[in-house]
Protein backbone atom coordinates (compact mmCIF):
# COMPACT_ATOMS: atom_id res chain seq x y z
CA UNK A 1 0.00 0.00 0.00
CA UNK A 2 1.02 3.57 -0.90
CA UNK A 3 2.35 5.73 1.96
CA UNK A 4 0.49 8.58 3.07
CA UNK A 5 1.31 12.03 1.32
CA UNK A 6 2.53 14.44 3.79
CA UNK A 7 3.42 17.57 3.90
CA UNK A 8 6.85 18.51 4.98
CA UNK A 9 9.22 21.83 5.82
CA UNK A 10 12.69 21.08 5.87
CA UNK A 11 15.42 23.75 7.28
CA UNK A 12 18.76 24.26 8.54
CA UNK A 13 21.85 21.75 7.94
CA UNK A 14 23.17 18.92 10.41
CA UNK A 15 22.30 15.64 12.02
CA UNK A 16 18.57 15.17 11.33
CA UNK A 17 15.31 16.20 13.78
CA UNK A 18 12.21 15.43 13.15
CA UNK A 19 9.28 17.24 14.66
CA UNK A 20 5.69 15.97 15.03
CA UNK A 21 3.00 17.48 16.08
CA UNK A 22 -0.54 17.28 18.29
CA UNK A 23 -3.69 16.49 17.84
CA UNK A 24 -5.22 19.36 15.58
CA UNK A 25 -2.09 20.92 14.35
CA UNK A 26 0.31 21.63 11.63
CA UNK A 27 3.85 21.55 11.37
CA UNK A 28 3.31 25.34 12.08
CA UNK A 29 2.49 24.82 15.88
CA UNK A 30 6.53 24.26 15.93
CA UNK A 31 7.26 27.76 14.78
CA UNK A 32 8.51 29.41 18.12
CA UNK A 33 11.57 27.05 17.83
CA UNK A 34 11.91 26.49 14.78
CA UNK A 35 14.50 28.18 14.03
CA UNK A 36 16.38 27.96 17.19
CA UNK A 37 16.60 24.09 15.99
CA UNK A 38 17.98 24.83 12.24
CA UNK A 39 20.48 26.65 13.02
CA UNK A 40 22.67 23.20 13.99
CA UNK A 41 20.28 20.47 13.03
CA UNK A 42 18.17 19.72 9.53
CA UNK A 43 14.97 20.07 11.26
CA UNK A 44 12.34 17.90 9.22
CA UNK A 45 8.89 19.11 10.16
CA UNK A 46 5.58 17.40 8.10
CA UNK A 47 1.59 17.60 8.67
CA UNK A 48 0.70 13.94 10.38
CA UNK A 49 -2.28 12.31 8.14
CA UNK A 50 -5.35 13.95 8.01
CA UNK A 51 -3.68 17.40 9.71
CA UNK A 52 -2.73 19.84 7.78
CA UNK A 53 -2.15 19.93 4.31
CA UNK A 54 -1.54 16.20 4.04
CA UNK A 55 -3.82 13.28 3.15
CA UNK A 56 -5.26 11.58 5.72
CA UNK A 57 -4.97 7.49 6.09
CA UNK A 58 -6.76 4.96 4.40
CA UNK A 59 -8.14 3.04 6.98
CA UNK A 60 -8.72 3.49 10.64
CA UNK A 61 -6.91 6.71 12.92
CA UNK A 62 -5.43 5.03 16.10
CA UNK A 63 -2.05 5.62 18.08
CA UNK A 64 -0.61 2.58 16.63
CA UNK A 65 -1.89 3.83 12.66
CA UNK A 66 -0.61 7.25 13.08
CA UNK A 67 2.52 6.00 14.65
CA UNK A 68 3.01 3.68 11.84
CA UNK A 69 2.64 6.53 9.14
CA UNK A 70 5.67 8.38 11.15
CA UNK A 71 7.67 5.21 11.07
CA UNK A 72 6.95 4.78 6.93
CA UNK A 73 7.63 8.83 6.00
CA UNK A 74 10.84 8.09 8.45
CA UNK A 75 11.91 5.35 6.41
CA UNK A 76 11.01 6.64 2.68
CA UNK A 77 12.99 10.23 3.51
CA UNK A 78 15.85 8.01 4.82
CA UNK A 79 15.87 8.96 8.53
CA UNK A 80 15.31 5.96 9.93
CA UNK A 81 17.67 6.55 13.07
CA UNK A 82 16.77 10.34 13.12
CA UNK A 83 16.42 12.29 16.64
CA UNK A 84 12.85 12.75 17.08
CA UNK A 85 10.66 15.24 19.16
CA UNK A 86 6.95 15.36 19.89
CA UNK A 87 4.06 16.90 21.45
CA UNK A 88 0.87 16.22 23.19
CA UNK A 89 -0.40 13.51 20.91
CA UNK A 90 3.19 13.69 18.57
CA UNK A 91 4.89 12.84 22.16
CA UNK A 92 2.59 9.96 22.30
CA UNK A 93 3.85 8.54 19.23
CA UNK A 94 7.45 9.83 19.37
CA UNK A 95 6.88 7.59 23.06
CA UNK A 96 5.45 4.71 20.93
CA UNK A 97 8.39 4.56 18.50
CA UNK A 98 10.95 4.50 21.31
CA UNK A 99 9.24 1.44 22.95
CA UNK A 100 8.84 -0.50 19.64
CA UNK A 101 12.98 0.09 19.15
CA UNK A 102 13.45 3.87 17.48
CA UNK A 103 17.14 3.85 17.59
CA UNK A 104 17.59 7.94 17.41
CA UNK A 105 17.05 10.17 20.56
CA UNK A 106 13.68 10.50 20.76
CA UNK A 107 11.88 13.88 23.22
CA UNK A 108 8.39 14.16 24.09
CA UNK A 109 6.69 17.40 25.15
CA UNK A 110 3.36 17.13 27.61
CA UNK A 111 2.50 13.23 25.73
CA UNK A 112 -0.86 11.63 25.65
CA UNK A 113 -1.68 8.29 27.67
CA UNK A 114 -0.76 8.20 30.85
CA UNK A 115 -4.13 9.75 32.32
CA UNK A 116 -6.54 8.35 34.71
CA UNK A 117 -9.81 7.11 33.64
CA UNK A 118 -11.22 10.39 35.05
CA UNK A 119 -8.59 12.42 33.92
CA UNK A 120 -9.21 10.70 30.35
CA UNK A 121 -12.94 11.68 30.51
CA UNK A 122 -11.99 15.06 31.42
CA UNK A 123 -9.41 15.23 28.53
CA UNK A 124 -12.14 14.47 26.41
CA UNK A 125 -15.01 16.27 27.06
CA UNK A 126 -12.69 19.63 27.83
CA UNK A 127 -11.04 19.45 24.01
CA UNK A 128 -13.73 17.92 22.85
CA UNK A 129 -15.88 21.20 23.98
CA UNK A 130 -12.80 23.13 23.02
CA UNK A 131 -13.00 21.48 18.79
CA UNK A 132 -16.83 22.46 18.92
CA UNK A 133 -16.45 25.82 19.95
CA UNK A 134 -13.41 26.88 17.37
CA UNK A 135 -15.86 25.47 14.27
CA UNK A 136 -18.47 27.53 15.71
CA UNK A 137 -16.01 30.15 15.76
CA UNK A 138 -14.55 30.07 12.31
CA UNK A 139 -15.26 33.39 10.63
CA UNK A 140 -14.37 35.65 13.23
CA UNK A 141 -11.17 33.56 14.36
CA UNK A 142 -8.92 36.45 12.57
CA UNK A 143 -10.35 38.88 14.62
CA UNK A 144 -10.43 37.09 17.84
CA UNK A 145 -6.86 36.26 17.86
CA UNK A 146 -6.30 39.63 17.15
CA UNK A 147 -7.58 40.36 21.27
CA UNK A 148 -5.29 39.30 24.05
CA UNK A 149 -8.93 39.03 25.81
CA UNK A 150 -10.25 36.75 23.35
CA UNK A 151 -6.96 34.96 22.73
CA UNK A 152 -7.14 34.06 26.45
CA UNK A 153 -10.33 32.65 26.70
CA UNK A 154 -9.86 30.40 23.66
CA UNK A 155 -6.56 29.11 24.99
CA UNK A 156 -6.36 29.10 28.64
CA UNK A 157 -6.59 25.30 28.91
CA UNK A 158 -3.18 25.07 26.61
CA UNK A 159 -0.83 27.83 27.29
CA UNK A 160 -0.31 29.35 30.83
CA UNK A 161 -0.25 32.93 29.45
CA UNK A 162 -2.21 32.73 26.00
CA UNK A 163 -2.64 36.93 26.16
CA UNK A 164 1.16 37.25 25.21
CA UNK A 165 1.08 34.34 21.93
CA UNK A 166 1.67 35.72 18.53
CA UNK A 167 -1.45 36.63 16.95
CA UNK A 168 -0.50 35.00 13.68
CA UNK A 169 0.62 31.67 15.41
CA UNK A 170 -2.46 31.53 17.76
CA UNK A 171 -4.99 32.17 14.25
CA UNK A 172 -2.64 29.30 12.38
CA UNK A 173 -3.22 27.07 14.68
CA UNK A 174 -7.04 26.87 15.57
CA UNK A 175 -7.28 27.05 11.59
CA UNK A 176 -5.28 24.06 11.89
CA UNK A 177 -8.42 22.79 14.27
CA UNK A 178 -10.67 23.58 12.33
CA UNK A 179 -9.31 22.10 9.12
CA UNK A 180 -7.75 18.81 10.22
CA UNK A 181 -9.91 16.42 8.33
CA UNK A 182 -8.67 13.51 11.17
CA UNK A 183 -9.13 15.12 13.72
CA UNK A 184 -12.44 13.73 15.27
CA UNK A 185 -11.10 10.29 14.66
CA UNK A 186 -7.89 11.24 16.75
CA UNK A 187 -9.57 12.18 19.51
CA UNK A 188 -11.81 9.37 19.99
CA UNK A 189 -8.13 7.23 19.25
CA UNK A 190 -6.80 8.98 22.69
CA UNK A 191 -10.15 8.70 24.55
CA UNK A 192 -11.29 5.45 23.75
CA UNK A 193 -8.12 3.42 22.81
CA UNK A 194 -5.51 1.96 25.71
CA UNK A 195 -3.06 4.12 27.74
CA UNK A 196 0.46 4.42 26.54
CA UNK A 197 2.97 1.14 27.40
CA UNK A 198 6.25 1.86 28.73
CA UNK A 199 9.75 0.35 28.36
CA UNK A 200 12.09 -0.40 30.24
CA UNK A 201 14.75 -0.45 28.43
CA UNK A 202 15.03 1.39 24.98
CA UNK A 203 17.36 1.58 22.07
CA UNK A 204 17.76 5.20 22.12
CA UNK A 205 17.90 8.07 24.79
CA UNK A 206 14.32 9.01 25.95
CA UNK A 207 13.85 12.44 27.66
CA UNK A 208 10.26 13.69 28.54
CA UNK A 209 9.48 17.64 29.24
CA UNK A 210 5.97 18.29 30.89
CA UNK A 211 4.32 22.15 31.63
CA UNK A 212 4.11 22.25 35.50
CA UNK A 213 0.77 24.66 34.43
CA UNK A 214 -0.11 21.74 31.91
CA UNK A 215 -4.30 21.69 32.21
CA UNK A 216 -4.84 19.38 29.19
CA UNK A 217 -2.72 16.38 30.40
CA UNK A 218 -1.87 17.51 34.06
CA UNK A 219 1.53 17.85 35.66
CA UNK A 220 0.65 14.44 37.71
CA UNK A 221 0.60 12.05 34.82
CA UNK A 222 4.44 12.82 34.32
CA UNK A 223 4.97 10.64 37.60
CA UNK A 224 3.25 7.95 35.22
CA UNK A 225 4.95 8.93 32.51
CA UNK A 226 8.44 8.41 34.37
CA UNK A 227 7.30 5.01 35.96
CA UNK A 228 6.79 3.62 32.07
CA UNK A 229 9.95 4.76 31.07
CA UNK A 230 12.22 4.92 33.98
CA UNK A 231 15.15 5.66 32.13
CA UNK A 232 14.16 8.71 30.31
CA UNK A 233 15.49 12.25 31.45
CA UNK A 234 12.93 14.58 32.92
CA UNK A 235 12.61 18.47 32.44
CA UNK A 236 9.66 20.52 34.07
CA UNK A 237 8.97 23.70 32.58
CA UNK A 238 7.47 26.50 35.23
CA UNK A 239 5.06 29.14 34.10
CA UNK A 240 4.26 26.97 31.32
CA UNK A 241 1.18 25.06 29.88
CA UNK A 242 0.54 22.34 27.18
CA UNK A 243 2.76 23.93 24.79
CA UNK A 244 6.26 24.25 26.42
CA UNK A 245 7.88 25.26 22.64
CA UNK A 246 4.94 27.97 22.90
CA UNK A 247 5.50 29.32 26.71
CA UNK A 248 9.03 28.68 26.86
CA UNK A 249 10.25 28.51 23.63
CA UNK A 250 14.10 29.29 24.78
CA UNK A 251 14.18 26.62 27.19
CA UNK A 252 12.59 23.94 24.78
CA UNK A 253 14.71 24.23 22.39
CA UNK A 254 17.42 24.11 24.68
CA UNK A 255 16.06 21.14 25.95
CA UNK A 256 15.79 19.12 22.85
CA UNK A 257 18.98 20.18 21.78
CA UNK A 258 20.38 18.94 25.31
CA UNK A 259 18.60 15.76 25.10
CA UNK A 260 19.56 15.09 21.26
CA UNK A 261 23.43 15.92 21.33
Amino acid sequence: MAQTRLNTVRRGSGRPLVLVHGLGSSWATWLPIFDRLAATRDVIAFDLPGFGESDPLAGEVTVATLTDAVEGFLRDEGLEEADVVGSSMGGRLVLEMARRGHTGSVVALDPGGFWSPGQRAVFGATVGASIRLIRLLDGMLPTFTQSRIARSALLFQFSDHPWALDPGLVLTELRSFNRAASIDEALDALVQGPTQPGSLATKGKVAIGWGRQDRVTLPSQASVAMQRFPNARFRGFRSCGHFPHWDQPAQTAAFILSATA
